[in-house]
C-alpha cells in the first residue's frame, strides 16, 4: 500500500462483529485500488476487535479508541489519521458496490470546484436480503443547497470528500446525531459546493441495532437546531413551534391533526422564506423556488382527503409558490431513477472462525 494513497476509506465501528466483514470485503473488492482502509474500533465490547485484527491486507489500518468516544469524536480521529487526498465514508454495517470509489474519484478529479460528492442508496435487511427501496437525492450543488433547509439531501454512507475540507471544519461533538447534516451545512456556509451522482453507490443495512433508529428524538432535536441556524441566515428567528412545523413539511406523519390549518400555515411560511431570501440572498435561486414549489405541491397533495382533489388543484393554481413547480423536471434524474437497484453481492466471509 502506498504511504500516500489517493483515497482513505474510513469506517468507524462499534459492536458490529456480525456485519463489519461485509463492509470491509466490499471495499477490498473495489475496482479502484489506490486506497487505504482505515478502521476505528470505538471501544467495542463484542468480538469486533478480534474480527478486525483477523484481516491480513496491507491496505487496512486499524486504530482503537481507549473507550467508546461516540460518532463525532471517532470521525474526527479518522480525519486526523487519514492519509488520502479524498476520504470516503461507509457505515460498518453497509455494502459498497464495486464501482463506488472509481465513480467518485473520477468525478472529484474532473470537478475541482466540488468539495464533496455523494450518491444514491439501495437497502437490505439484517440478513442481507434486498429491500424494495431506493433513496434518491438531488444532484446539482444549487439544488442540494436549497433542499438543505428542509432535510439532509446527502446520504452520509455514500460521501467522498476532499479530506482537507472536512479536516478544516471537523465534526461538532454537540451533534451525537446528525453530525453529518451539520457538517454539510457548515461546508455550504464556508463556500464549498456539494453534489450527488445519479447512481446507486451503496447498499445500506436496515436492522434494529442502528443508532439512528434508537435515537429518533435526539435526531429531531438536532435537525431543528440546524433549521434554526439556516433560517437565522435568512433573518428569520423561528420559534420552537415554527421549527416543529417546519420539520413536518417533509414528514407527513408529524403534521398537526388540523390538516387545513397546517396547509394554510405552510403556504404562508414557505412564502415568508422566499421573500426573506430575496433580501438575504443566502440560498441560490431559482433552486430555492423550485424546492419551495415542490414542497408546497407535496403538502397540497397529502391534504387531498381534507380539501378534496379540486381543492388541491385550486390551491396549487392559486398560490405564487406554484411558479417554481415546472422547474423541477430533471431528465437526467428521471432517467437514472427509472433504473432499478442491482442486487448487492454480499461477502460476509470473516477471517476468524
Amino acid at each position: 500500500m502506498s504511504s500516500d494513497p489517493k483515497v482513505t476509506v474510513f469506517i468507524p465501528v462499534f459492536n458490529r462483529e456480525h456485519y463489519v466483514c461485509v463492509a470491509i470485503n466490499s471495499i477490498l473488492a473495489q475496482t479502484f485500488q489506490d486506497f487505504e482502509l482505515l478502521l476505528i474500533d470505538d471501544g467495542s465490547t463484542d468480538r469486533t476487535g478480534e474480527v478486525l485484527a483477523g484481516f491480513d491486507d496491507p491496505r487496512i489500518r486499524i486504530a482503537t479508541n481507549p473507550a467508546n468516544l461516540g460518532i463525532p469524536a471517532s470521525r474526527n480521529r479518522g480525519l486526523d489519521l487519514a492519509r488520502g487526498q479524498y476520504i470516503a465514508l461507509l457505515d460498518s454495517d453497509d455494502h459498497a458496490y464495486p464501482e463506488r470509489l472509481k465513480r467518485q474519484v473520477d468525478y472529484l478529479d474532473a470537478h475541482r470546484g466540488i468539495s464533496q460528492i455523494g450518491g444514491w442508496c439501495s437497502f437490505m435487511d439484517e440478513s442481507g436480503h434486498m429491500l424494495p427501496r431506493i433513496r434518491r437525492q438531488p444532484l446539482q450543488p444549487d439544488e442540494i443547497h436549497a433542499h438543505m433547509l428542509f432535510h439532509c439531501p446527502i446520504i452520509n454512507r455514500t460521501v467522498m470528500a476532499r479530506t482537507d475540507a472536512l479536516r478544516q471544519l471537523r465534526y461538532d461533538q454537540h451533534f451525537p446525531r446528525c453530525q453529518d447534516y451539520d457538517m454539510h451545512v457548515r461546508l455550504l456556509t464556508n463556500g464549498h459546493a456539494l453534489a450527488n451522482l445519479p447512481e446507486i453507490l451503496v447498499c445500506g443495512r436496515e436492522h434494529p441495532g442502528r443508532f439512528t433508529g434508537q435515537t429518533s428524538g435526539l435526531g429531531r432535536d438536532r435537525k431543528m437546531a440546524i433549521y434554526a441556524r439556516m433560517l437565522a441566515d435568512l433573518d428569520i428567528a423561528a420559534s420552537n413551534e415554527e421549527l416543529s412545523r417546519h420539520h413536518a413539511l417533509t414528514r407527513p406523519a408529524e403534521r398537526p391533526a388540523d390538516k387545513l390549518e397546517y396547509l394554510e400555515w405552510a403556504e404562508a411560511w414557505l412564502w415568508r422564506i422566499k421573500q426573506a431570501n430575496r433580501t438575504a440572498q443566502s440560498i441560490p435561486e431559482p433552486a430555492l423556488s423550485r424546492v419551495l414549489g415542490a414542497i408546497w405541491a407535496l403538502n397540497c397533495w397529502q391534504a387531498r382527503r381534507t380539501v378534496g382533489r379540486r381543492g388541491v388543484l385550486a390551491r396549487l393554481a392559486g398560490s405564487p409558490l406554484a411558479r417554481g413547480i415546472p422547474g423541477n423536471i430533471n431528465l437526467r434524474f428521471l432517467a437514472a431513477a427509472s433504473r432499478s437497484a442491482k442486487a448487492a453481492t454480499i461477502d460476509s466471509r470473516s477471517p476468524i472462525a
